[in-house]
C-alpha cells in the first residue's frame, strides 16, 4: 500500500486531507480512520493488483476505484477474520483462476459474512472473493482462497 502514496494505480499522486468527523472506511488496516486523522484518497485496482500475482489477465474486470488508505504509518490489521469496521451491508463479487467473475452476492447487514464466503468458495472455480460497500461500490477487501 506504501507505493499508493507516491503513486497510485490511476497513475495519480494520492489526494492528502483530514478526516475531521472520523469514519473513512481505511483499506490498509481494514478499520475506520479517527476524527483528525490525515489519511490519502487513491485510485486502486484490486483485481489488477491479483491477477499480476497469479500470472493472468484481468480484461474487462480491470477496474479502478478509489480507496482511503493511512497517509503515514499503518498499524497493519489486528487479528484474524472478518473485521470489525466491515459489517454493513455488503456486496460479494466472486471471480476464477482466470481473472473472470463467476459469481455475486448481496450480504445484508448483520448477516454471517464467513457463511457468506463459504458459500462462494464452495464452488470449485472461484478462487478470489471481492467485498464492497454496497452505498458507493468501493472496494473493502478480498479473500483469497486457502
Amino acid at each position: 500500500m506504501t507505493e499508493l502514496l507516491r503513486r497510485d494505480d490511476a497513475g495519480n499522486p494520492p489526494r492528502l486531507l483530514i478526516d475531521d468527523e472520523g469514519g473513512s472506511p481505511l483499506r490498509c488496516c481494514l478499520t475506520k480512520a479517527e476524527a483528525g486523522a490525515e489519511i490519502a484518497l487513491v485510485s486502486y485496482a484490486p483485481l489488477r493488483r491479483w491477477a499480476v500475482e497469479n500470472g493472468v489477465e484481468p480484461g474487462a474486470y480491470d477496474e479502478v476505484g478509489p480507496v482511503f488508505v493511512h497517509a503515514g504509518e499503518c498499524p497493519g490489521q489486528e487479528g484474524d477474520g472478518w473485521p470489525v469496521a466491515h459489517t454493513a451491508q455488503r456486496v460479494l463479487r466472486a471471480y476464477t483462476a482466470k481473472g473472470t467473475i463467476h459469481s455475486g452476492r448481496l450480504l445484508p447487514a448483520g448477516a454471517d459474512p464467513e457463511a457468506g464466503l463459504e458459500e462462494l468458495f464452495a464452488e470449485p472455480e472461484v478462487a478470489v472473493v471481492h467485498v464492497r460497500a454496497v452505498e458507493f461500490g468501493c472496494f473493502q477487501f478480498a479473500a483469497h482462497r486457502s
